[in-house]
């Protein structure tokens, strides 16, 4: 309670007059003195990315009040792709303004970020690095497929190709209709390797989130179990030094890289990185980024790169699964926020097991990465694909 105390001119009457306050809302003395870990709400009406949040904030606090801290949640804005006019691009940095000054402004000893939805995770992701105290990211997991007549839809690859097949008139309107109420079947981000399962697959190869917590959908106890844990482990952060800029390193991005090319990930991706790399005082190196792609296969075979869905990713075995046959790439050496390294978690893994979803690196999806810099007159400081 003692953090950012508001200036009165006198420091122990910002303190009696914090803690008169918020007794109001019934805490006693024994409550404030715990660890006080604060949670982003970025529930919306707005966002069905997020229409889990209800859950996934009780799972948090439980896991915090059964560490022995005190959760405190937190409204900031929360911005959905389809509900975002005319883009949403400028909405991620207002978004990360928002969560870094709420952190700061408020006293919290850590905080949990709960995001889902494309610019939601860097948005706070950025804004946890600028303010810098020990953070721990919490997606809010992907959608189920639905079934249309006989095949698995998810958006949003099949949204655009049901669309097209509407379009040349090869459908009509009551399938595009029927379509339509099976592509979107739950809550929790788009299905598909999209910009949302990206970010979440990139914020655990940067150790920026539990091991596991990347692949669950939303709508599944195992989701839940990972909020859980994540409000558990906030309180350990909370008693730490570990801090955003302990963990975001140099290998740390090397890793997330790494991981971007091998599920295919999307190119929003890169912009999200060079951003969040900012916050830290690294540059972005385009040939670096070219000469990684050239060496690190396509892995993960789902859509729009491949054939299936983040819960059939989740069901291959997750992130361990992928990072285990990344492991002769990755810095194994770098700090993840369980506090230990990479390598540590990768060897405490679940055992592998057959599954047609995480190719080995000798059977690759694709030889190469799916991302390419390209350089010419049209862009000579270098374009992505």
């Amino acid at each position: 309670m003692q953090r950012g105390l508001t200036s009165y001119g006198d420091a122990g009457f910002s303190l009696f007059l914090r803690k008169a306050f918020i007794k109001g809302a019934g805490y006693t003395d024994d409550a404030l003195s715990r660890p006080v870990i604060g949670i982003t709400d970025t529930a919306s009406g707005y966002n069905p990315c997020h229409g889990n949040m209800p859950q996934l904030l009780e799972a948090v606090q439980r896991g915090i009040l059964l560490a022995g801290g005190l959760p405190v949640r937190f409204p900031t804005i929360s911005v959905h792709e389809s509900f975002a006019h005319p883009t949403s691009m400028y909405l991620r940095n207002l978004m990360a303004i928002d969560t870094e000054e709420m952190i700061r402004a408020q006293p919290m000893d850590a905080v949990v970020l709960i995001g889902g939805c494309d610019k939601t995770v860097p948005a706070q992701l950025m804004g946890a690095a600028s303010a810098n105290i020990p953070a721990i990211q919490l997606v809010t997991g992907s959608m189920l497929t639905g079934s249309h007549r006989g095949q698995t839809v998810g958006a949003c690859t099949d949204c655009r190709r049901y669309w097209a097949k509407f379009r040349a008139d090869e459908i009509d309107e009551q399938e595009i209709a029927a379509v339509n109420n099976q592509l979107v079947p739950s809550v929790g981000t788009c299905s598909v390797m999209g910009t949302a399962s990206t970010m979440a697959c990139v914020a655990e190869a940067l150790g920026m989130s539990l091991p596991g917590s990347a692949t669950p959908p939303a709508v599944t106890a195992d989701r839940i179990r990972a909020a859980e844990l994540t409000g558990t482990k906030a309180v350990w952060l909370a008693q730490s030094s570990l801090t955003p800029k302990r963990i975001l390193t140099e290998q740390a991005f090397n890793n997330a890289f790494r991981v971007l090319l091998a599920i295919g990930g999307s190119t929003n991706a890169i912009i999200h990185l060079a951003a969040l790399a900012g916050r830290v005082g690294f540059g972005f190196d385009l040939d670096a980024l070219d000469r990684m792609a050239r060496e690190t296969p396509v892995l993960v075979d789902l859509k729009p790169s491949g054939e299936h869905y983040m819960e059939h990713f989740h069901a291959a075995g997750g992130m361990a699964a992928l990072l285990r046959e990344l492991k002769p790439m990755l810095a194994l050496d770098a700090m993840t926020v369980t506090g230990r390294t990479l390598g540590q978690e990768l060897d405490d893994a679940p055992p592998a097991h057959v599954q047609q979803t995480v190719r080995a690196r000798a059977t690759p999806i694709y030889p190469e990465g799916g991302i390419a810099v390209l350089r010419g007159n049209l862009a000579p400081g270098g374009a992505i694909i």
